[in-house]
């Protein structure tokens, strides 16, 4: 069982940007690729940004696209998601989520992954 932890959420001014961070204290994240999500209020979780395990391969939301870097450390068992230029529209709740690879479907779709952290909280506003 692997057990995530996300942190770095918190309350941003529009413009600005954050960090958010993914890691386990029972396993190493070198094995799995990860996935972050977010859920808004009243909205379905989306796929937000994706980092293979082997060779760092990534992908982006549209809606995020040119404006966030997902980067795995795995000396650190870390996985990050560095956003900027903030926009209300990303206040939302953030999750990140480790794919073992036994599973199909696409990087956005949430039946992919195994395992997920209980989310971190990201306010954008004034």
């Amino acid at each position: 069982q692997v057990q995530l932890v996300e942190s770095g959420g918190g309350l941003v001014q529009p413009g600005g940007s954050l960090r958010l961070s993914c890691t386990t204290s029972r396993e190493t994240l070198e094995h799995y690729a990860i996935g972050w999500f977010r859920q808004a209020p009243g909205k379905e979780r989306e796929g937000v940004s994706y980092i293979s395990s082997r060779y760092f391969i990534t992908y982006y939301a549209d809606s995020v696209k040119g404006r966030s870097t997902i980067i795995r450390d795995n000396a650190k068992n870390t996985v990050y998601l560095h956003m900027e230029d903030l926009k209300s529209e990303d206040t939302a709740v953030y999750f990140c989520a480790a794919d073992s690879g036994r599973r199909g479907g696409s990087w956005e779709t949430a039946t992919r992954y195994d395992y997920w952290g209980q989310g971190t909280e990201v306010t954008v506003s004034s």
